[in-house]
């Protein structure tokens, strides 16, 4: 799989994730300005994250080498079954904390909601996937995407919001597969 639509295959999960917490925190009823702080933190985190995986991703997979494909598999594997195990009941209460939180404690609760970028940006490392692009498009979606949640957390419930989550997780697992496979057929 190119590096190109490989980097288009991480981003899909990683909208549908930035959805269901976005949505999450729609139902909640934010302003027009929290709306645009939101969208902001979500963009500098979600982007951000996945620039620390992937340097360390990178130099772990110059270090092992061929072994750096069925890594990133297994960081996939692992971030898709994370996905659909998820506690909603923190989800929520976490969400709820978000909603509510101002000045650093916005920063802990920023990097909480992306650690799962955190695991997309390793994988992409480890992939050598181009920085510049993958961050670039992170960052974008995370912003346009949290913003479509916001208005549509506003008319959907608790339960739409937990299968775009869990479809994240599905996404994230064959994703996984294909790689795997790929590397066999080749």
């Amino acid at each position: 799989m190119t590096a190109v639509l490989l980097l288009v295959a991480l981003v899909l999960p990683l909208c549908l994730d930035t959805f269901a917490v976005a949505a999450a925190l729609g139902m909640t009823g934010l302003t027009r300005r929290q709306r645009i702080r939101f969208g902001l933190l979500f963009a500098a985190f979600e982007g951000g994250m996945p620039l620390i995986g992937l340097l360390v991703g990178a130099a772990l997979g110059r270090l092992i080498g061929s072994l750096a494909d069925y890594t990133a598999i297994a960081a996939l594997i692992g971030l898709g079954l994370f996905m659909l195990l998820a506690d909603d009941e923190k989800e929520e209460a976490r969400v709820q904390r978000l909603r509510n939180t101002t000045g650093a404690a916005i920063i802990g609760l920023g990097i909480s909601i992306s650690l799962d970028e955190l695991a997309i940006g390793f994988t992409l490392g480890l992939a050598r996937v181009p920085v510049a692009a993958a961050i670039i498009l992170i960052a974008a979606q995370a912003f346009l995407v949290s913003q479509l949640g916001f208005q549509v957390g506003r008319k959907v419930g608790e339960r739409f919001r937990e299968g775009a989550e869990r479809l994240a997780g599905i996404v994230l697992i064959a994703l996984a597969a294909i790689l795997l496979i790929s590397r066999f057929v080749r």
